[in-house]
């Protein structure tokens, strides 16, 4: 028992940093930021998604299942765009090295992400101020906006919406290769645009602008068409992101990524921890199972007719309802002549008795006997004790006589 309680405590251990579970039945819709393109929620990416096939109507959006490294590898453009929208952008080494050759290749690469890998960051020469997102809070929330950089945009409005603030910013970048674009309610950069070899990284840190609550208030929906105002009108394909979004792990207090984040980032070591994992739960099922207690038997249910019977036998003769005793005693004795000897009861004559008597080696003196009994028993209004008695002992004869 103590091995299966170790074994319990150690599988849950295992699995609290991969799960967050609410036990609360929710009244108001899911928060979770997907950004999926199918998510309808407030912070999915349903209205981003059909928003950008009427932008780039000339083109069709192709959704991309497998890492970055994968796809280049499949690809030669140099003139596409790859679009990335997600809650914590997390790269291998080789799927930043690609990343980087397909932007040096004269692609262009928009990534809008809370939390992106700050190794790809180093690469461009920028950072963010990204902090560990707290949970939604009443009283942190306020009216919140996002603008155009009006050095590049006619556009003034601001884009405001209520929520989280959006505190994120790039708090580093180099002013040779990177013009600002976009900027928080605070004036700080929020998105930007990075030159890199031939082609361009356009950066965004506050995805819930691009949600389907933001978009859906006000005119919002214009701050996503000024979002790829400088992007090409007609690229050669549209990539639309469909595997980093789904890996949005946890960010540690400092930041940086812990083991089991490097472990679920690869496809093959993910699907070895979860088998790991399946084994494990197996072998607590089944084997404690097998190390159960030992169940009792439980005896079987006694045969209580005859208690019953014995029962409603002492009722009726307390009340001294000698008739109905006799009736069913008259009753029963019919009944066993016909399953018995197969013999119609509903005529007692000569003939019926003299039939009786033969096929149930009774005398037939014994059997007209007791069938004048019965015939005077039934048409009697009160039957003593003793008629009772006789009437009984005289059928027990009749069975004893059966051969």
């Amino acid at each position: 028992m103590k091995l299966f309680l170790l074994y319990c405590s150690f599988f849950l251990l295992m699995a609290l940093p991969f799960s967050s579970c609410n036990f609360n039945k929710q009244a108001v819709p899911s928060l979770k930021e997907t950004f999926s393109k199918k998510d309808k929620n407030p912070f999915g990416g349903y209205v981003f998604y059909n928003q950008l096939q009427q932008i780039f109507y000339h083109n069709d959006l192709h959704t991309e299942k497998q890492n970055f490294e994968t796809v280049w590898q499949h690809i030669s453009d140099t003139a596409s765009l790859y679009i990335s929208i997600s809650k914590n952008l997390y790269l291998s080494e080789a799927a930043q090295k690609a990343m980087l050759n397909y932007v040096n290749s004269g692609n262009t690469l928009f990534i809008s992400s809370e939390n992106i890998d700050s190794s790809l960051l180093d690469s461009l020469g920028c950072k963010t101020n990204h902090s560990v997102t707290k949970a939604a809070y009443p009283e942190d929330m306020n009216y919140t906006s996002v603008s155009m950089d009006k050095s590049l945009y006619y556009d003034t409005a601001l884009y405001t919406y209520f929520y989280l603030p959006f505190a994120g910013y790039f708090n580093k970048y180099d002013t040779s290769i990177t013009n600002i674009l976009g900027t928080n309610e605070k004036g700080r950069a929020n998105f930007i645009e990075i030159f890199y070899g031939k082609g361009r990284v356009f950066l965004q840190c506050e995805p819930r602008a691009l949600s389907n609550y933001f978009l859906l208030q006000h005119k919002n929906y214009l701050y996503l068409q000024n979002l790829f105002t400088f992007t090409a009108k007609i690229p050669e394909h549209v990539y639309w992101d469909d595997y980093y979004n789904k890996r949005n792990f946890p960010v540690s207090v400092n930041g940086d990524k812990n083991v089991f984040q490097l472990l679920l980032q690869y496809p093959a070591t993910a699907g070895a921890l979860w088998l790991l994992l399946l084994l494990l739960a197996l072998y607590i099922l089944f084997g404690g199972k097998r190390r159960q207690r030992i169940v009792t038997t439980i005896p079987p249910n006694t045969n209580t007719t005859v208690a019953f019977t014995e029962t409603i036998g002492r009722l009726y003769l307390q009340k001294k309802d000698n008739s109905n005793i006799a009736g069913k005693m008259i009753m029963y004795f019919h009944e066993h002549i016909r399953k018995q000897y197969f013999l119609n009861t509903s005529h007692v004559n000569d003939e019926f008795i003299t039939t009786l008597s033969k096929k149930s080696n009774v005398p037939y003196q014994t059997t007209a006997a007791l069938f004048k009994l019965i015939n005077r028993l039934q048409d009697a209004r009160e039957i003593s004790d003793e008629q009772l008695l006789f009437l009984n002992r005289q059928i027990d004869i009749f069975y004893k006589n059966n051969p």
